[in-house]
């Protein structure tokens, strides 16, 4: 083959742009659906943190009206330091001292307490799967405007929940990281806020103490 007919065939592969289009959609089409199962994801994110912001306040309203989650919570108010001591039945709020003070107690969920587990059992269907009772905390902090001297202990009850973290669908990380040449970058699994409800104490004791 003469050199003229190599550069002839060299200018019209030059000029030759057939195909191009099947290229360019292949980049394009890609990206979209790439795109796509983004929005998918990041919709799926938001339903199941709304979800779970829902389940944290059914727990803590059960965990309101249940017997402490959490071993070491007082059953009653006793008598704080108070001189001359206070009579059963003042309320905390209207002498200073009147009610002992209480540490705030928490533990996280164990199947082994019928509270915990009932709580469990009633949200975990709608939580992502992953997610374990130990990813409960119970959380019970003494108000001093709450109760009286004698009393059921009545603290605010806080019910906490931390989800395990979310996988994208798509390796959105590592296709962005190959893409741009780079060696870090977004690990697709971004962390949910943990959801933290309280509420004031009703009946620690099932409604069969006080």
């Amino acid at each position: 083959m003469s050199v003229r007919a190599i550069i002839h065939r060299l200018a019209r592969f030059r000029r030759d742009d057939s195909g191009a289009a099947m290229v360019e959609f292949s980049m394009v089409v890609g990206l979209f659906f790439l795109m796509l199962f983004q929005l998918f994801d990041f919709g799926i994110f938001a339903s199941t943190n709304l979800i779970a912001e829902k389940s944290t306040q059914v727990a803590a309203r059960i965990a309101t009206v249940r017997p402490a989650a959490c071993a070491g919570v007082p059953d009653r108010i006793t008598v704080g330091t108070a001189s001359p001591a206070p009579r059963f039945g003042t309320n905390c709020r209207a002498v200073a001292n009147a009610c002992a003070v209480q540490a705030s107690v928490s533990c996280a969920g164990d199947a082994g307490n019928a509270t915990a587990n009932e709580i469990w059992t009633r949200i975990s269907p709608a939580l992502p799967g992953g997610t374990q009772i130990s990813d409960l905390t119970f959380i019970y902090t003494q108000d001093p405007n709450l109760g009286y001297l004698g009393g059921p202990y009545v603290p605010q009850v806080t019910v906490e929940l931390t989800l395990p973290a979310f996988r994208f669908s798509a390796p959105i990380g590592a296709m962005a990281t190959m893409l741009s040449g780079g060696t870090g970058g977004f690990t697709g699994t971004p962390q949910y806020r943990t959801i933290s409800i309280s509420l004031p104490g009703e009946d620690l004791a099932s409604g069969t103490d006080g």
